[in-house]
């Protein structure tokens, strides 16, 4: 089963290119995890202070273990109080593309 979740992320103005920085590097490491299929992350163009993360990972496991890793550990610490809300994580069931090759 493939889990998808997008997390709203609202960050403060005086922490926008720290949170970038810390955001990219836990992509970098997340992509490179076993069962990871994609890890987007996204910059709303009409709230510059908003993001989006969008994950997807080939099992609940999988998923699971992402959250246990240590650049995922090292990003929620750093992050923490860079953000301007509590950041918010909405599963998703996954329509199309049906097959995990497609990912």
């Amino acid at each position: 089963m493939v889990v998808v979740t997008g997390v709203d992320v609202v960050v403060k103005q005086e922490h926008l290119e720290a949170f970038i920085d810390a955001t990219l590097e836990n992509h970098r490491n997340s992509v490179r995890e076993p069962g990871n299929l994609r890890f987007d992350v996204l910059r709303s163009q009409e709230e510059p202070e908003r993001f989006l993360l969008y994950e997807v990972y080939d099992s609940p496991e999988s998923a699971a273990a992402h959250k246990q890793t240590p650049h995922y550990l090292r990003w929620r610490d750093a992050v923490a109080d860079m953000m301007a809300q509590p950041r918010h994580g909405v599963p998703y069931t996954a329509l199309a593309p049906t097959d995990r090759a497609d990912w």
